[in-house]
């Protein structure tokens, strides 16, 4: 595995969840296994976004010419403010939009209540060759169902078991699952929502519930460390990424996505015609 530049540890390594990974402990402001800055960071989120790309579009192509399904499944989790919208802009923004599948997952609708919690998850996964997004996902039921009790804990309970049998069906069918959960500090968040107040343009982005879910971020935290401890697997392990510095996981989503798309060895599809005629036939048009 290659080291890109700035980078001491490839970002897959660095940002794995491992048995020491701890939420309460985590330097949010840190820079995991990357010694570059700010400057550095966004130089290289548009030279890896443009590999990205190409990756992107080999992935879509390949599913125009072959039967067999591949996708890959970004997954996003994190507080208000983390950054989920910022990634799918900056990062997802640099490839192909036909490629992309995006789901945004909020308070479930009507409907979605009357389903199993997975029912709306599985109508909104990537189609072969496609990029599918998911801000927020099916782990809001372990998380925001576990903080405010809105379900009995013996059934959340029962949902990591659940969830990692899901998604191993889903990496067994031809789905690649990048897991990434981000964090901010409570200042940083404060910070973040305090800039949605002081300008118009990003009033629609704040939620006076923003302020009461600050109150329960103990809680919190020790929802998203049971997420990771039992629901990082070998088929679908989580990426943890400090979120204060905007630049560094917009960069380390990159990364990752990178990385996902070349160890599923893409190549360009071959031409179902002869080259050589359709040259001459277009040379004669």
């Amino acid at each position: 595995m290659s080291t890109s530049e700035g980078w001491r540890i490839p970002a897959v390594e660095a940002l794995r969840v491992t048995e020491a990974t701890r939420v309460a402990d985590l330097n949010t402001n840190g820079t995991p296994g990357f010694d570059g800055d700010k400057a550095l960071g966004a130089r290289l989120l548009e030279q890896r976004g443009a590999v990205l790309s190409g990756l992107q579009e080999m992935l879509f192509a390949g599913a125009r010419t072959t039967d067999e399904h591949r996708s890959v499944l970004l997954i996003l989790q994190g507080m208000d403010t983390a950054g989920k919208g910022g990634v799918v802009r900056h990062v997802i923004g640099h490839v192909d939009p036909q490629g992309v599948d995006h789901a945004s997952f909020g308070v479930p609708t009507p409907e979605e209540k009357r389903h199993h919690y997975l029912w709306r998850i599985r109508r909104e996964l990537p189609r072969k060759g496609q990029l599918g997004v998911f801000d927020r996902s099916h782990y809001e039921d372990v998380l925001v169902v576990r903080v405010h009790d809105l379900v009995p804990r013996t059934e959340w309970e029962t949902r990591y078991d659940e969830i990692n049998a899901f998604e191993r069906d889903l990496v067994e069918s031809g789905t690649t699952v990048v897991k990434v959960a981000m964090f901010v500090s409570l200042d940083e968040q404060k910070a973040r929502l305090a800039e949605r107040l002081d300008r118009p343009d990003k009033y629609w982005k704040y939620h006076p519930s923003d302020v009461t879910e600050r109150g329960y971020w103990p809680k919190y935290q020790e929802a998203y460390q049971a997420m990771l401890d039992r629901t990082s697997t070998e088929h679908a392990p989580w990426f943890v990424i400090p979120s204060d510095r905007k630049w560094f996981s917009r960069l380390a989503v990159t990364e990752l996505l990178i990385d996902a798309l070349e160890r599923l060895d893409l190549s360009w599809p071959p031409a179902d015609f002869d080259i050589e005629a359709e040259k001459l036939r277009l040379a004669r048009s």
